[in-house]
């Protein structure tokens, strides 16, 4: 309309000047206004037109984007259908393999903390470690194959004498095995009374027999777990053997046979070697074996966990090791077969449950070499050793022993 009024005036502000001068047929009115309109809906078109090329534009954009999306989601839902079409079982393979893998890694991993454990009792240096043992570079250190501590009392000369007497060489034959690797000492620490009659009487007997091994530890019948992770400390600071054994003093051994058995596992790691039992837990106070922390053990009347039976046991360098490092944590139950079971059942270690380390006095052991089968260790379970022994140790050896030629011919 604004366009239609300006031509309008302009019209009239150029008829004066028409009638001056009339050269030109001025326009009709009813042409102009045609004129205009027809100018109006040129104009309309032209820009409808370009305005719609961006939004053309647009729309075949987001169509090209909605295509997209709808091609990735049929994508995932295929992927997800084939995953579909797995069978079960190739799931529970996949399974399988993982937990295979994470108990590889967990082996490692233990395999890798017993090592860190021999690394640190070896390169030590002289510095006081856990359980008041001073620590010594292995470089110090006598090399043995095994070493055997056959733990006793003050009261137990008597014994000890037995077991001289029989099965344990002495004086020179002592030494030359010990120069073939396999160390024997009777293991006692002081008396609550420290240097007197009962420690003197001690040092008195060793300077004649020589084959103590002294510990810093005051006896007691009730101490013996506390003796046992102090033995374990002391000796793997004086020798580095592959094995270290703990054996009761009422108890006959085979040195042959146990040298030999143990040579059969030489080449493996954390091996602990004895007769395995689960005794059950006794609450009842007043009787022989009483676990004061038998709440520890679950329900009344249970049992223990697997552990290799007191009298006779052999645990592999890195064990002892690890016993060393370890010691001020290690927890100490009233019995010290089930405290060194204890602290070794919560790692990666190979139970070697070997019967013929507990064979009865005769006549079972008469009747199993009889076949051939000569025992590494007798005694009696009903007196947790050799009923007797003082008396009847010679009798036992006399009848079971595998011949004082024997432990010279084993090949370590």
């Amino acid at each position: 309309m604004f366009l239609m009024s300006g031509f309008m005036k302009a019209a009239s502000e150029r008829s004066p000047q028409s009638e001056k001068k009339p050269r030109r047929r001025p326009l009709p009115g009813k042409a102009i206004v045609v004129l205009c309109m027809a100018s109006f809906f040129m104009g309309l078109l032209f820009s409808n037109r370009i305005g719609v090329m961006p939004l053309e534009t647009t729309e075949q954009r987001t169509s090209t984007t909605r295509e997209s999306k709808i091609s990735l989601i049929a994508h995932d839902c295929e992927h997800k259908h084939r995953l579909g079409e797995g069978s079960t079982k190739d799931v529970i393979g996949e399974v399988s393999k993982t937990h295979q893998a994470i108990q590889s890694l967990d082996k490692s991993i233990s395999s890798l903390e017993m090592e860190l454990a021999v690394a640190r009792t070896n390169q030590n240096g002289g510095q006081a470690s856990s359980g008041g043992v001073t620590m010594r570079s292995n470089k110090g250190l006598q090399k043995a194959f095994v070493v055997i501590g056959i733990n006793t009392a003050f009261s137990s000369k008597r014994r000890r004498d037995s077991i001289r007497e029989t099965w344990m060489p002495r004086g020179s034959k002592l030494k030359r095995l010990e120069e073939k690797g396999i160390v024997i000492r009777f293991v006692i620490g002081r008396s609550a009374a420290q240097g007197g009659v009962l420690d003197r009487a001690i040092d008195a007997e060793e300077a004649e027999t020589k084959d103590f091994l002294r510990l810093e530890h005051v006896e007691g019948y009730h101490e013996l777990s506390s003796k046992t992770r102090v033995y374990f400390s002391t000796v793997v600071s004086k020798w580095d053997a592959d094995f270290y054994v703990k054996v009761d003093d009422d108890v006959h051994v085979n040195l042959g046979m146990l040298v030999t058995t143990l040579t059969r596992y030489r080449s493996k790691p954390r091996i602990y070697i004895g007769c395995m039992k689960s005794g059950p837990v006794l609450s009842q106070k007043g009787v022989k074996y009483h676990e004061p922390e038998f709440w520890k053990f679950g329900e009344e009347r249970n049992k223990y966990f697997r552990h290799a039976t007191g009298q006779i046991y052999a645990i592999s360098k890195d064990l002892a090791a690890y016993i060393s490092t370890n010691a001020p944590i290690l927890h100490r139950y009233a019995n010290e077969d089930v405290s060194l079971g204890s602290w070794l059942i919560g790692l990666e270690v190979e139970h070697i449950d070997d019967r013929m380390m507990c064979c009865g006095t005769p006549p079972d052991c008469e009747w199993k070499m009889q076949t051939g089968n000569v025992c590494v260790a007798s005694f009696d379970w009903s007196c947790s050793g050799v009923c007797k022994s003082v008396a009847r140790m010679k009798d036992v050896h006399n009848t079971c022993g595998e011949g004082d030629r024997a432990i010279w011919n084993v090949v370590i």
